[in-house]
């Protein structure tokens, strides 16, 4: 189990550090939209993805 959450991190850290390496402008503009949203809606927003994330594994893993 925590082999797997290891490499689960890694391959976050992968996709983040691709997004930066191919689109650094768009990832900075993207951090500069954000940080004008009010609290409510980036915590809205963090929960929406946290759900979608969730399900998503939970239908890879077959249930």
């Amino acid at each position: 189990m925590a082999g797997e959450l290891w490499r689960a991190l890694c391959l976050v850290a992968v996709l983040e550090g691709l997004v930066l390496f191919v689109s650094p402008h768009g990832w900075k503009r993207a951090a500069e939209q954000l940080r004008s949203l009010p609290d409510p809606h980036l915590r809205a927003v963090g929960g929406i993805v946290v759900t979608m994330a969730l399900t998503a594994l939970w239908c890879l893993r077959g249930g």
